[in-house]
């Protein structure tokens, strides 16, 4: 007789073919959705023009007396709305690679980045460096450092409580230390001059108005240059979610791996907070969403994050600057969205297991 629970589920190697095909499907969708976002807003083009002016943008080849395109779509593609458009991109892919990373290492489905204290640390600073009025590049520096002091204290705080550094040690710690230093936020604020207290309030927000290739540059560096490291940890992040005894046993070294993740996630995320802000719930949603098509295995888990995560936080801020025309923060889109979505998730979670899929 046949396994009436099989029924249904993919074969093993249509559910491999489907791992290995959905991060290059992604990866083609997050080029055209790149194409399409530059076709929309005030002024429209057809998808046709702005592919041509990327194309020249990306590889500067020859033009003819006559080129295809008017001064103004160029300006309009190339000044206002590619640097927002690779902006949103490359913040959602930071988030999504840092929420499925942090979820492998703790073995715990419903961590983020937001729960275990790096963006509250980097958001405080972020906001100390605007308070003490240094460049952009400085609030990026301070940024990165606030993060990373917030995850070593969230995960020496659960090392304390417990021994060891569980899953659920490691949340509650979070959430002690993100508390404090949102507390430390508010005291900076209150005690800052009133003529800064709307920039930094839009920046805590998370936008990405202003965006230009300054700050593309600030957060492509630590993104895609950490995003690479990461990606070549993939197979520890696959012994790390088996436990720490287990990983040992297999022959990684637990201690290393995890400091240098969090390290490296603690990077990503603050140099993402430090340009455009706190930008909520995409690094625990939508680890979940490609689990969902690619299964557990970070291999192929850790890539479809990153692209699926570009690809929404892009989504949404089309939605917020087209549909709705109005400059709604993006972290407050992606809480409208994430916070009815990891509900659904954690029912899902309760009742079924997270790596189900």
């Amino acid at each position: 007789m046949t396994d009436p629970t099989a029924a249904g589920r993919p074969s093993p190697p249509f559910a491999a073919r489907r791992g290995r095909l959905v991060p290059i499907l992604l990866a083609a969708a997050v080029l055209v959705a790149i194409v399409a976002s530059l076709c929309i807003g005030a002024y429209p083009m057809s998808f046709g023009q702005a592919g041509i002016i990327v194309a020249h943008l990306s590889w500067p080849f020859p033009l003819p007396d006559n080129p295809p395109w008017t001064v103004r779509e160029l300006t309009v593609v190339q000044i206002v709305r590619l640097p927002r458009v690779l902006l949103a991109v490359l913040a959602g892919i930071g988030l999504g690679m840092s929420g499925a990373a942090l979820q492998g290492m703790m073995k715990n489905p419903l961590v983020g980045p937001d729960l275990v204290g790096i963006t509250a640390g980097a958001a405080f600073g972020g906001v100390l460096a605007m308070w003490l009025q240094w460049s952009q590049a400085g609030v990026v520096g301070l940024a990165c450092g606030g993060g990373i002091g917030a995850m070593a204290c969230t995960f020496g705080l659960s090392k304390l409580a417990r021994g060891g550094a569980d899953g659920m040690a490691l949340i509650l710690a979070g959430i002690f230390v993100g508390a404090f230093f949102l507390a430390l936020v508010g005291l900076i604020e209150f005690i800052g001059p009133d003529w800064m207290l709307p920039r930094m309030t839009l920046w805590l927000l998370g936008s990405f108005v202003g965006a230009d290739p300054p700050k593309v540059f600030l957060i492509a560096v630590p993104t895609l240059g950490a995003g690479a490291v990461l990606m070549r940890l993939r197979w520890r992040l696959n012994l790390l979610s088996l436990g720490d005894l287990d990983a040992a046993t297999l022959g990684g070294d637990v201690r290393v791996s995890r400091w240098a993740i969090i390290g490296l996630v603690s990077l990503i995320v603050a140099a993402q907070v430090s340009v455009c802000g706190l930008i909520g719930w995409i690094g625990l949603v939508v680890p979940h969403l490609a689990r969902m098509l690619v299964g557990p295995d970070h291999r192929r888990l850790l890539p479809a994050s990153a692209l699926l995560g570009g690809l929404l936080v892009l989504g949404l801020d089309d939605l917020a600057r087209t549909v709705i025309r109005a400059e709604v923060p993006i972290g407050v889109m992606t809480a409208l969205l994430g916070t009815p979505a990891i509900c659904l998730l954690f029912w899902k979670v309760r009742t079924r297991g997270w790596t189900d899929g």
